[in-house]
């Protein structure tokens, strides 16, 4: 095998040529993995061939020990740890050796491979050297190529490994970096690379951070960096603060002060976008993190507890110096600007939204005169920004504040919808959009609605861009009318919606008559119908019925085309859109309910046709299935006829172990189901329960899964009741299993899942316990009453517990004394946590305070005493 011609064909304009010879690699990695390991560290290292075959071989090497998966990632490092000893020493070797090729590319390339191979070893002990090699790389040689690689390498070996392997290394790692970032270093290309490193380092240097003396070096070290002559160098620079910023917020008071104010104004009036953008990146990031220093302190107040770190309001501080830079840069819009680029426009925009956030009410006057100065200007550019503004700052003051700024500028925004530019149109869309999410109540129907909707329905013949942000008000306009009528209006019979909800449905009906997408709006389009379809009052039914029909014949006509696609793109355009009408048809099954009975067999010999034609694609199928759960929720035992044709589906996707998401709608389809069917579904209770165990079992299926298979358990007995007894003690004996995982503080990871994992336990046994209550099979649960109470307790005790894990616990704990009113587990209801459990009530949600009570009503009689006493 020639090494270098093979690599050269990978990279082969030929596409033929290109996948023989990538194929051969690939082959060769699975037959002989450690002769062809060796053959590519061989190939890096030797300086006689071409730079390209090198890179491409040091590609390789980095590919073939690191992955994105979490389960292949394991797989490439077991078969690297399995490597001869020698092998493997010898491959390290040449990658460390060619840190110092002449050629910069190939130093790059290995300082890839150098930390792919570092992020296997250095988590389980081995290569112990290698920190002390690439330090004294940058510490003793006057080699720029060798520096630069050596922190390349350290840079993406911070980047891969967690901060506690290289935790009694990271004072020598900063030092070495800080020392390549001085403004004393000759190169600014290893200026660059140190500076690079660093930002990968800053999350491992706490300790240093704490240290005042080590913390002003390191920040001096960075704002002189911001002054580089070098533009990257200054990109890196600003890149450190904004990282900083968002790591060591508390610490920075004195750095804002002396220097980070002044610096980064400065930076955001850069001639280099690319600084620029990084300055304003910079205050986004302040104001990020003082809106969560905000939420936590509401909700510390809510516990009469102080927060754990106090905002030092620097947004505020800075608004008189910031401001007025955001608003020029939102002035700098480019005509054609392509839609998804990011640019200084678009990044002052979404700065000055957090900004809005951050400071609340003090937004409104400093930027009203801007507002006021610029939304009837001549120049476009003012215009648009104006009205960026406008939108920017909905969301964060008082909306008491803003109302008669809306209601005075609804009127002219309603008309600048017929705007001569394209991008004032766009924005003015989106601003409209925003005003119906945000402030709804600033609309009056009698005045606002008319114009408002006509303005935003002839929108939806514009451009895609336009229409894709009018479709969005609409959608807005629906939701958010809706939730104010559930909210205020129980049952309302009509809406102020209502004459034009035909109108408007149409109207989006007609967008979607395209094979076009073109900034979404086709989906856009869908996901409006959808949300008109689930917000519509009585009046408007038949409008609803009439939308499902025909979007069943679009459906119908897809499927028919199906033979005719060709292309991928073609097949994506047909996964989209069915898509599209799945959510359509899910929405109108929601809201009509029972009255979804007549289209019912039309509605699953559709569903049932795509699921045949979607084969493999798991979006596609994912909507399906989630149609017939709609479908079974609706129907209840009316559902029974549709069960025999479908289960021959839900198996396999049951069964889909390495598609999660696939494989998590078709748990909650039998969990749908078993509901619908209620004891009628016992008869496929034993399959269901048999493919759910064998899924518990499996090393692929994500876990995440099996936390809804464990809920899915307590879905099956709720309805079936005493015929869930045959599974009854294997179920308890995989719940206790389940429930004995442990969270490890260090890991905030597990600590989610093992949350996540206690909440579907208490749901699975919330609904066996309510299936066996008041069943001549409730006695077979006081075996499992310690080990259920058992975990109840764990889940009371823990600290971080949720509201959802708190209500759940003393709901279980409530059934289970309901379960058995004559005594029979008193004393384990007259335990000492459940009475300290009972009388803390502190920081508990309305709805967690009445499960609360219900219970001790319940142990009270079951008990005959009162358990918080």
């Amino acid at each position: 095998m020639n090494a270098s011609a093979l690599l050269a064909n990978t990279l082969s304009p030929d596409a033929a040529t290109r996948q023989t010879a990538t194929q051969q690699l690939e082959s060769a990695s699975r037959e002989n993995y450690p002769v062809y390991m060796l053959m590519l560290s061989d190939e890096l290292r030797n300086e006689n061939s071409q730079i390209h075959t090198r890179n491409a071989a040091g590609l390789a090497l980095k590919n073939a020990l690191s992955a994105r998966d979490s389960t292949r990632q394991d797989d490439y490092s077991a078969r690297w740890m399995a490597l001869d000893v020698d092998a493997r020493q010898k491959i390290k070797e040449a990658s460390l050796l060619t840190l110092a090729s002449p050629q910069p590319r190939a130093g790059a390339v290995a300082a890839q491979v150098v930390s792919a191979i570092a992020a296997v070893e250095l988590p389980v002990g081995q290569w112990p050297d290698l920190v002390e090699i690439l330090l004294g790389f940058i510490n003793t040689s006057d080699d720029t190529n060798l520096k630069i690689a050596t922190l390349q390498a350290i840079g993406y070996i911070c980047e891969t490994i967690k901060p506690e392997v290289l935790a009694l290394r990271s004072n020598e790692i900063l030092t070495a970096v800080i020392h390549g970032a001085r403004k004393e270093e000759p190169s600014s290309e290893v200026q660059l690379a140190a500076v690079h490193a660093l930002f990968n380092s800053l999350e491992f240097v706490r300790d240093n951070f704490d240290r005042e003396g080590e913390r002003n070096y390191i920040m001096q070290v960075v704002c002189e960096a911001t002054q580089n002559p070098s533009v990257s160098v200054q990109v890196g620079a600003f890149e450190c603060l904004v990282k900083i910023m968002a790591l060591y917020y508390d610490k920075m008071a004195f750095y804002m002060e002396q220097a980070l104010f002044g610096l980064t104004v400065m930076g955001m009036k850069h001639s280099d976008e690319r600084v620029a953008l990084q300055a304003v990146e910079f205050w986004t990031t302040v104001c990020e993190e003082e809106i969560e220093l905000a939420h936590e302190a509401r909700e510390a107040a809510e516990y009469d507890e102080p927060p754990e770190l106090e905002s030092k309001h620097f947004a505020k501080v800075a608004l008189p110096e910031v401001i007025p830079v955001l608003l020029n840069l939102l002035t700098q819009q480019e005509e054609d600007a392509d839609e998804g680029e990011w640019n200084l426009a678009m990044s002052a925009g979404t700065c000055l939204n957090y900004m809005a956030q951050a400071v609340a009410d003090a937004i409104v006057p400093a930027v009203i005169p801007f507002i006021e100065a610029h939304i009837k200007a001549q120049d476009w550019h003012q215009r648009e920004a104006a009205v960026m503004t406008f939108g920017s700052i909905l969301d964060g003051p008082d909306p008491q504040v803003l109302t008669p700024l809306v209601n005075q500028a609804l009127p002219l925004l309603i008309g600048m919808m017929n705007d001569e530019n394209l991008h004032v149109k766009d924005t003015t869309a989106w601003t409209l959009g925003r005003i119906c999410d945000l402030l709804i109540v600033t609309i009056k129907p009698d005045v606002h609605l008319h114009p408002l909707i006509s303005a935003l329905v002839n929108g939806l013949s514009d451009r895609p861009r336009i229409v894709t942000n009018c479709c969005w008000a609409l959608m807005n306009l629906a939701d958010q009318i809706g939730i104010y009528l559930d909210e205020y209006i129980t049952s309302a019979p009509e809406s102020p919606l209502s004459p034009y909800f035909e109108g408007i449905v149409s109207a989006l009906l007609r967008v979607t008559e395209t094979t076009a997408n073109e900034s979404n709006f086709r989906t856009s389009a869908y996901e409006a119908i959808t949300s008109y379809v689930s917000h519509s009052t009585t009046d408007c039914i038949p409008v609803v019925q009439n939308t499902v029909i025909a979007i069943l014949q679009r459906m119908e006509q897809l499927l028919n085309m199906q033979n005719q696609i060709v292309g991928v793109d073609d097949r994506n355009n047909w996964n989209e859109l069915q898509s599209n009408l799945c959510s359509v048809v899910i929405s109108v099954i929601r809201r009509l309910g029972g009255g979804i009975q007549p289209m019912a067999d039309r509605i699953m010999t559709l569903i049932l046709q795509l699921i045949q034609g979607a084969g493999k694609t798991s979006t596609v199928l994912e909507d399906a299935f989630l149609v017939v759960g709609s479908l079974a929720a609706a129907l209840e035992a009316g559902f029974a006829p549709y069960i025999q044709a479908f289960l021959p589906f839900l198996y396999p996707a049951l069964k889909a172990h390495e598609d999660t998401q696939l494989c998590m709608v078709a748990v909650g389809i039998i969990g749908d189901i078993s509901r619908a069917l209620g004891d009628q579904s016992a008869q496929y209770a034993g399959a269901f329960m048999n493919v759910l165990l064998e899924n518990l079992q499996s090393n692929v299926l994500n876990r995440n899964v099996k936390i809804s298979i464990l809920s899915c358990f307590g879905d099956i007995a709720l309805a079936i009741g005493p015929a869930f007894d045959p599974y009854l003690n294997t179920t308890m004996d995989v719940l206790r299993q389940a429930g004995s995982v442990q969270p490890n503080p260090l890991d905030f990871d597990l600590m989610d899942y093992v949350a996540q994992l206690r909440e579907g336990i208490l749901e699975a046994y919330t609904g066996v316990v309510t299936g066996f209550k008041n069943t001549e099979k409730a006695p077979a649960l006081l075996p499992h009453v310690p080990s259920i109470l058992e975990l109840v307790h764990q889940c009371l005790a823990d600290e971080e517990r949720t509201d959802s894990v708190v209500k759940l616990s003393f709901g279980l704990i409530g059934d289970l004394a309901d379960c058995f009113p004559n005594g029979q587990i008193k004393e384990h209801l007259l335990e000492e946590w459940i009475a300290h459990e009972f009388r803390s009530k502190r920081g508990m949600q309305q709805e967690t305070k009445k499960t609360l009570r219900w219970a001790r009503e319940v142990i009270k009689r079951a008990n005959r005493i009162d358990p918080s006493r």
